[in-house]
């Protein structure tokens, strides 16, 4: 069966070019225009990706993605975004975004992202994540993993950790002390074919950071200047 896509943007000249192309390559689509109405769409039925555009009548991008995923809608997004605009591209990734494409784009850049997404999180495991602990639970500091659920707990409270988050988190736990270069955390989360840049593993690992402040035996990310992050144990 065909992946189902998702448009939600209101200029009709770009979400006909958007329809065309996706349909061309064999993709199912539909597209919506009016912000509400694409939350809607996105919570009533299941999509395998949402083109997700920012300025939109009724509703924001923003809040749209934002509500998504407060409902547990874990369906991947990529945002569309106006060129230069790296704090739109930020607020996206912290809200949840996939990816983003920037405005205007080529067809080939556009299929390309879609594509890269889709094998991205269509798989049935995290194929891209190495070595991943056959325990139930991995314990490290205030912190207790659970790698098959997805979640999270330290100091007894669950905290919340979107999907690409709670990946880069189990890479560098399972290897503490050790420097994890960027380009490495960008290849075994994202995968080789991602076409974004470093920035995206920047703002997956400062809101790490935040979710990880309290607790008497802290876990801790370090950055390593000019190469990456390394996972420390720190005690408060």
């Amino acid at each position: 069966m065909p992946h189902k896509i998702l448009v939600i943007e209101d200029e009709p000249t770009l979400a006909r070019l958007l329809s065309y192309n996706l349909t061309q390559e064999g993709y199912e689509t539909r597209a919506v225009d009016h912000g509400g109405d694409g939350l809607q769409a996105a919570l009533q039925h299941n999509y395998d990706l949402i083109i997700l555009d920012i300025m939109l009548p009724g509703m924001n991008g923003f809040e749209i993605l934002t509500k998504l995923r407060q409902k547990g809608n874990k369906t991947p997004v990529i945002i569309l975004t106006a060129r230069n605009a790296e704090d739109e591209v930020v607020q996206g990734l912290k809200h949840g975004a996939d990816d983003y494409i920037t405005k205007p784009f080529g067809v080939a850049e556009l299929l390309a992202r879609v594509s890269a997404v889709l094998r991205r999180t269509m798989s049935d495991d995290v194929a891209s994540i190495s070595s991943v602990s056959t325990d139930k639970v991995i314990s490290i500091g205030d912190l207790q993993i659970f790698p098959e659920k997805y979640e999270v707990v330290l100091q007894g409270e669950s905290i919340q950790l979107r999907p690409k988050e709670f990946e880069v988190l189990l890479y560098l736990v399972q290897r503490p002390g050790m420097v994890i270069t960027r380009d490495d955390l960008m290849n075994i989360v994202w995968g080789f074919d991602y076409i974004g840049g470093q920035r995206t593993v920047d703002v997956h690992v400062s809101s790490l950071r935040k979710k990880l402040e309290m607790g008497q035996e802290s876990v801790q990310i370090d950055s390593i200047r000019g190469v990456g992050y390394k996972l420390v144990i720190t005690k408060r």
